[in-house]
């Protein structure tokens, strides 16, 4: 067995790691040598060698030696190598797939950047939390003024579900909308008016009430630059449309709204 054995500097070299690093994971009860040399020396088995490899895979996927004591399995049997070889897989693929979370954040943060014009690190704060929360609409954010954004702040920070339930509630009657159009629907008609009151009940939800919103809203709506491509094509096409519909019901529900000019007698 001794001429299968390795010093210390052996394996230092071997495994690309310091002596003193060995030192230490003998200190820690980590990896105990498996036996010392006549002048003390400490000696290491292949075994020994199989062990330091999970001691530094593990290390490198971010765990303490803590919690590395409690992976180490004795690997007596065949069994409990592929075991521990089991466990590091499981290890590196959750490491990758966050590693690709980053990447992928990291590209759509670049882009954004570029597409912002300016720099407005407040602004890159704000997606870069949109996108650790997996939001994929962030590009309404982006676009936002500043009044925009301090209301989503207060009104959604604390229930950010009913934010993105209203988000998708915008999708799913913007999709009603192009298809009404596009079957040639009259703004007046009885499916029409039942779509600019879902409309009018969502843009209420969003603002909460607070009219002085509205100016915001249509500037943010009258410049679709930078919008995802699909939402713009079908909120361009559905515009004229919308906008009709909902000036007839709110003439039909006594609504005045500042600044809309009211259909004709």
């Amino acid at each position: 067995m001794k001429d299968n054995l390795i010093t210390i500097g052996e394996l230092a070299r071997l495994m690309d790691v310091s002596v003193r690093t060995l030192q230490y994971y003998d200190r820690e009860g980590l990896l105990k040598p498996f036996a010392f040399s006549d002048g003390g020396r400490r000696l290491y088995s292949p075994k020994d060698i199989v062990k330091l490899h999970q001691i530094l895979s593990f290390k490198y996927l971010g765990f303490s030696l803590e919690e590395i004591k409690n992976r180490i399995l004795p690997l007596d049997k065949p069994e409990e190598v592929a075991k521990i070889l089991m466990q590091q897989r499981r290890s590196i693929e959750e490491q990758m797939e966050n590693l690709q979370k980053a990447l992928q954040a990291v590209d759509a943060l670049h882009t954004e950047v570029l597409n912002i014009r300016r720099v407005d690190f407040k602004k890159y704060a704000e997606i870069i939390e949109l996108l650790r929360m997996g939001n994929k609409e962030y590009w309404v954010w982006k676009h936002f003024d500043d009044d925009l954004t301090n209301h989503v702040k207060k009104r959604f920070a604390g229930n950010p579900a009913l934010g993105l339930a209203i988000l998708e509630t915008y999708t799913s009657i913007l999709d009603e909308a192009v298809l009404l159009k596009r079957r040639g629907e009259s703004p007046g008609s009885e499916e029409s008016m039942a779509l600019a009151s879902k409309w009018w009940n969502m843009i209420m939800e969003f603002t909460g009430g607070d009219l002085k919103l509205l100016p915001k809203l249509m500037e943010f709506n009258s410049n679709k630059n930078g919008w995802k491509e699909e939402t713009a094509e079908k909120q361009q096409e559905a515009d004229d449309y919308i906008g009709e519909a909902l000036s007839l019901y709110f003439k039909n529900n006594g609504i005045i709204i500042p600044g809309m000019e009211q259909p004709d007698e």
